[in-house]
């Protein structure tokens, strides 16, 4: 969205050709990323927002000490006939109300808040109803399930287009001082000034949001499953991957893990660390032989002080003792899975972050710094910065593009005349083809229909600016 050179080449692609693909690449995604930008910034702050939200159940007065866990399960229980235990969460203090998380008959999961010493139930709430969980499940998916998870993969892909080739075009090759590259001009009028904004800004914040849109690929459905089938064919594979995808990742948050060394927790509930509401598959479906394993077990893992959240939750099976325990952290390397013995309480396994795959501990990192979580406020205030410039980005490429636009076309800049092929350009193309297969199909897509529609139709070429121009005009 900057103006062309005098100087420009004629070859392909010249500084008009990049141009043009930032334009269009821009104008899909724009919508998308004021949405997931705002929605992210939110979600940066869930562990603040949900002790907010919560702060009526952590100020308890207790006057004799609270109650066994088995009973404040059993009252959770209680409160909702023929569920069963899904988790209990460890109280962050001796005065915070216990966090019960039990599966109705139907399935869904339901957070139970009871008072730790009357057992008094003092707050139910179905997890997918919590606040944090609808801003994540349309941060993730736009609330629209696997499909939304889709068309944001594909924006995230194409955002990422936009950013490469707004380097391009930023990078100073007349630039006489810094001015409009490194910091705006404020004293050469509007144009001037929406134009460096939207270019000096945009450096600014490029690298983090290169980094937050592809840390954020991993929970993506298709990319998401993509990398499965290449750490398969790659014997890099776990039994056990410690992320969800697409619908299963808003359904369980973001941590996904299953089976028996599932505690119950997720985040996103639990896109961060604080819910404890995932749910195991086929897990919570039955109720412990013996309640008073929840005693033992949380005995044994009080005194290893894990990172709050922590989950407890039964075992996976009916016929199995191995209960678990695991911290929900959002400060992924700090996660502690611990499996216990109910009956003696010992621990039978413990796995730190440091014992998984490389790959996961990649995946991990770049987990919770996308999550602002990594390393406390300072990351959080990374996020919000990156976000809101990208938001500032935005406003000021459609403000530029709404100024420059002629009357009854889109505005987009001008077709090259017979442009000579770059192999260099199809050579990374297909880079980002392989990396970002649906950014590769979709590209695919609209060159097919570029060439064999959109062409062929006089006012639809005109108005998207197709019209190839005739030898002596520009």
């Amino acid at each position: 969205m900057l103006e062309t050179p005098s100087t420009a080449a004629k070859s392909w692609p010249d500084y008009r050709a990049v141009w043009r693909w930032h334009f269009y690449a821009g104008l899909f995604t724009i919508p998308f990323v004021i949405v997931l930008s705002i929605t992210g910034s939110i979600y940066l702050f869930k562990p603040q927002i949900e002790a907010w939200n919560d702060r009526a159940y952590d100020n308890l007065q207790i006057k004799d000490g609270p109650a066994t866990v088995a009973a404040q399960v059993q009252a959770a229980l209680a409160a909702l006939p023929e569920s069963t235990p899904n988790g209990y969460e460890l109280p962050q203090t001796p005065t915070s109300a216990a966090r019960v998380i039990v599966r109705t008959k139907s399935g869904e999961a339901i957070r139970v808040y009871v008072h730790p010493e009357t057992l008094q139930i003092l707050h139910t709430v179905p997890e997918n109803q919590r606040f944090m969980r609808t801003i994540f499940r349309l941060h993730g998916e736009l609330l629209m399930g696997d499909r939304g998870s889709n068309i944001v993969e594909l924006a995230s892909c194409w955002t990422i287009i936009m950013i490469v080739t707004g380097l391009y075009l930023w990078w100073p090759r007349q630039a006489k001082g810094l001015g409009g590259v490194l910091y705006p001009r404020l004293r050469m009028g509007s144009k001037i000034l929406w134009r460096d904004i939207h270019s000096v800004v945009g450096i600014w914040v490029s690298a983090f949001a290169l980094f937050l849109l592809m840390s954020g690929l991993p929970w993506a459905k298709f990319w998401g499953e993509y990398f499965k089938t290449i750490r398969r064919y790659t014997n890099t594979a776990v039994a056990q991957q410690d992320w969800t995808t697409g619908s299963e990742r808003a359904a369980k948050g973001s941590d996904g893990a299953k089976g028996n060394r599932d505690a119950g927790g997720g985040e996103h509930s639990g896109h961060g660390g604080g819910g404890s509401g995932r749910g195991r598959r086929g897990g919570g479906g039955f109720m412990p032989k013996d309640m008073t394993a929840f005693d033992r077990v949380v005995a044994t893992v009080l005194p290893l002080k894990l990172e709050h959240p922590v989950v407890v939750a039964p075992p996976a099976k009916a016929d199995s003792n191995e209960w678990t325990a695991k911290s929900m952290t959002a400060n992924r390397p700090l996660r502690v899975n611990l499996v216990v013995d109910g009956k003696s309480g010992a621990i039978i396994s413990r796995e730190d972050f440091k014992d998984r795959h490389f790959f996961d501990r990649v995946v991990g990192i770049g987990i919770a710094a996308h999550e602002g979580q990594l390393f406390g406020w300072p990351n959080q205030l990374l996020g919000l910065l990156t976000a809101t410039g990208l938001v500032l980005i935005s406003v000021s490429g459609v403000i530029m593009w709404w100024r420059r636009r002629d009357v009854g076309v889109l505005g987009a800049p001008k077709v090259v005349l017979n442009p000579r092929v770059s192999w260099g350009l199809i050579s990374i193309t297909v880079v980002f083809g392989i990396y970002l297969p649906l950014f590769g199909a979709s590209l695919l897509l609209v060159l097919l229909a570029e060439f064999a529609v959109l062409k062929r139709i006089p006012r639809v070429r005109d108005w998207l600016g197709l019209r190839t121009p005739v030898v002596g005009t520009s």
